[in-house]
């Protein structure tokens, strides 16, 4: 279980587009599919295409579901303890402020998000949450 660095990003650049990235690499989607997704959906939501609301719309939509994950420590714990737990299937998870994806065990993204608390998590419903 490890952090693997990835940025779809067609040029490249290092900015705020998680919520595009984690939605791409989770529904096996090039950046720009998934950005003009997001913005399909954030339209007709009159809102950003990287709000909680908006991916979460686009997820729900595309066979997710969410499950809510303890956020308050003790119980709370880290994306890297995520993906300790979940070492096989493909999530998205939330933690109020950014978003990752996480196949098989390790978490993508374009730094290492290891330490962030994770508030939600989706997972593509196959039978097995």
């Amino acid at each position: 279980m490890a952090y693997k660095y990835t940025n779809p990003n067609p040029k490249g650049a290092l900015i705020g587009d998680c919520a595009v990235r984690a939605i791409a690499l989770a529904n096996g989607l090039t950046w720009d599919e998934a950005y003009k997704m997001l913005t399909a959906y954030g339209y007709r939501m009159k809102n950003l295409p990287n709000a909680d609301a908006v991916w979460s719309a686009a997820l729900k939509d595309s066979g997710f579901k969410r499950r809510s994950i303890p956020d308050t420590c003790p119980d709370c714990y880290t994306i890297r303890e995520f993906c300790e737990d979940h070492p096989a299937g493909t999530y998205v998870l939330g933690t109020g402020s950014h978003v990752v994806a996480v196949k098989d065990g390790n978490y993508y993204d374009t730094w290492d998000s290891g330490d962030e608390v994770p508030v939600m998590y989706w997972r593509k419903d196959n039978g097995i949450l």
